[in-house]
């Protein structure tokens, strides 16, 4: 008898350990989450469905909205290179009604500045966009995902700038550049990761690449 006792109690305690999974699921089932960004989003030459993000809201049950633009800049207008406005610019386009807003954005910022200068109109421009979100979006959840940490001119400066101007808002942020695992220096990395084979590309994960940030990527959202 005390054996039979012991076998329906184990399998309550399973019952029970699904029953509070499940539940945990439907915090976030049918909830909308928007993806705000460059390629990093748009996922360059590939279908942005094979994006850790994607995967992660189709995972927890969530409707997926994907604003990433190739090229696309926090501070910096490149219409005439074909990449669009300034994300302080497209916010505005973003929709009205978002339960959970995920923002990854700063690897174009770093290039340009490195190229042509600009870091006081990045700084501002980057404060901008954090004061506008939370205005914007008082009740909804937002996360900010930092670049790769690429061994170029000022992205080790945009990282800090993001994370240091994110805690200001209050913001949280995924420091993916030195707590992802994406070896972005790494060329034996890069080519069985990144787009291409990683010949000159250090943003553009594969779907292979994207899926070892699905776990990762999970647990930030879940925290929001």
């Amino acid at each position: 008898m005390n054996t039979l006792i012991k076998a329906i109690a184990a399998l309550a305690a399973v019952i029970s350990l699904n029953v509070s999974a499940f539940a945990a699921d439907d915090d976030f089932s049918g909830k909308t989450m928007c993806v705000f960004g460059d390629s990093y989003v748009a996922n360059h030459l590939r279908p942005y469905t094979e994006a850790w993000h994607s995967k992660v809201a189709e995972r927890m049950g969530m409707k997926y909205i994907n604003f990433g633009r190739n090229g696309s800049s926090i501070a910096f207008d490149r219409s005439k290179e074909g990449f669009g406005r300034e994300m302080t610019e497209r916010y505005k386009e973003l929709p009205d009604s978002i339960d959970i807003l995920l923002v990854i954005a700063g690897h174009n910022d770093a290039d340009w500045v490195a190229k042509y200068g600009g870091w006081d109109k990045f700084t501002k421009s980057l404060d901008t966009l954090c004061r506008s979100l939370k205005e914007r979006y008082p009740d909804t959840a937002i996360g900010f995902v930092t670049p790769w940490n690429v061994d170029r001119p000022y992205f080790k400066e945009v990282i800090e700038e993001i994370i240091s101007t994110c805690g200001r808002y209050g913001i949280p942020v995924l420091d993916a550049a030195h707590t992802s695992g994406i070896d972005v220096n790494n060329p034996e990395f890069r080519a069985k990761y990144f787009q291409g084979g990683g010949v000159n590309d250090t943003a553009h994960l594969n779907a292979a690449g994207h899926d070892l940030l699905l776990d990762y990527g999970e647990k930030f959202i879940r925290s929001l």
